[in-house]
């Protein structure tokens, strides 16, 4: 079996379609060779010193699927251009100025004693394309209602023009009506983001990419998958094992565009019929397993029932080790027992959603998306083209 797993690098994953990003660090890369039930975790963990590896970038490295485009334009014209940083996820933001090479501009955002939310900008931003890094994670009320605050507050401090970077996207799920009487929540909020005074939006892993019409100004949608992708590609996991399985029927064509570049694997579909919300239940599985290392690829990961019962369906087909993958890490409660059950052999997520270090299990990889999203931020300041990034 480990002569299954193991392989030359001419024949590696990703060989022949995808650059390395340089995103990790390889020699933290790690595969079980014992076959089991459940994937064997006895071996080796993603725990350092109590925490969960989280494979950063150097401070202003770029990725290499990045490289041929920034070297056309090597000199960054960071005049006007001003970074805010919310209170949801501080530690990216950080991370996004120090791509960049700037500085978060001073903010102050407090709490009245009855809740209310207080924004006061610390220094001028007359003039300036501003850029509001907030993602409207849980709490996500508190979250959106702070960001629109931080949006009103640079419109009326005459900021030239205002992009809010919403790394998590909350009520996106709310895309459409399944049922009589039901609210489109992802289009109010994007009304009132749009009233707030935002000019224009740069969101990852949309839900669905409709979402993006909801908005009557410019969306910039970024795909975090290269970085997730990259990952992989540290694994020494000989192609012809690998199949990659969309964890519902409405996720396919986000895991067909995923297996196409993990060199084209083979695509497994989970049926499943839910009967209310966060309640998923297997039905079927559509597709081969057998024997093979399986990929499973969503956009977020919430109460993980959907992708537990995936994976429980997946190991009785005969899986023998089972991934996840996902953008968004939302972690509502049971999904930590869930996921660190030992139905999965690794849970790869991104920090677009900070994790509690309460919510580290021994399974859990953290990958950062802040240079990505610094170089998006730069491409726009720049009025450069942003979809390059990912050809």
């Amino acid at each position: 079996m480990a002569s299954s797993l193991l392989q030359s690098s001419s024949s590696s994953l990703f060989a022949a379609n995808l650059p390395t990003l340089g995103l990790v660090d390889h020699s933290r890369a790690r595969i079980s060779l014992l076959p089991t039930v459940k994937c064997d975790m006895s071996e080796s963990s993603n725990l350092v010193n109590g925490k969960p590896i989280i494979p950063v970038l150097n401070e202003r490295t770029l990725p290499k699927f990045m490289e041929s485009a920034r070297s056309e334009k090597t000199v960054r014209n960071s005049n006007r251009l001003k970074l805010f940083s919310g209170t949801a996820n501080p530690a990216l933001s950080q991370e996004i100025a120090r791509y960049m090479g700037l500085e978060l501009g001073k903010i102050s955002i407090k709490r009245f004693a009855d809740g209310e939310i207080y924004v006061q900008l610390q220094e001028s931003v007359r003039g300036c394309n501003v850029y509001l890094i907030q993602p409207t994670c849980p709490p996500a009320n508190e979250n959106l209602m702070e960001l629109k605050i931080m949006i009103d507050a640079c419109r009326r401090a005459s900021a030239k023009n205002i992009t809010a970077v919403i790394p998590y996207f909350g009520y996106a799920r709310a895309d459409r009506k399944t049922q009589g009487r039901e609210s489109i929540a992802a289009k109010l909020v994007a009304n009132l983001i749009t009233k707030a005074g935002a000019d224009r939006v740069l969101a990852c892993d949309l839900h669905s990419g409709q979402s993006m019409g909801y908005f009557d100004i410019p969306v910039d949608h970024v795909h975090c998958q290269p970085v997730i992708l990259d990952y992989l590609a540290s694994k020494t996991i000989s192609s012809s094992d690998l199949v990659v399985v969309s964890p519902d029927v409405g996720g396919v064509a986000r895991a067909r565009a995923f297996a196409k570049k993990l060199s084209d694997a083979p695509l497994a579909i989970v049926d499943k019929r839910r009967h209310g919300h966060n309640v998923a239940e297997v039905m079927n599985l559509i597709g081969d397993v057998k024997g093979k290392v399986a990929v499973m690829v969503d956009d977020m990961i919430d109460t993980a029932g959907t992708i537990a019962k995936g994976a429980a369906l997946l190991h009785e087909e005969g899986a023998r080790e089972v991934y996840a993958c996902c953008t968004h890490a939302v972690f509502s409660p049971p999904a930590i027992e869930r996921l660190s059950g030992g139905l999965f052999q690794e849970v790869i997520i991104t920090n677009t959603i900070p994790v509690a270090e309460k919510n580290y299990f021994p399974q859990l990889t953290i990958l950062t998306v802040a240079n990505l999203l610094g170089e998006t931020i730069w491409r726009i300041h720049d009025d450069s083209s942003v979809s390059s990034i990912f050809q």
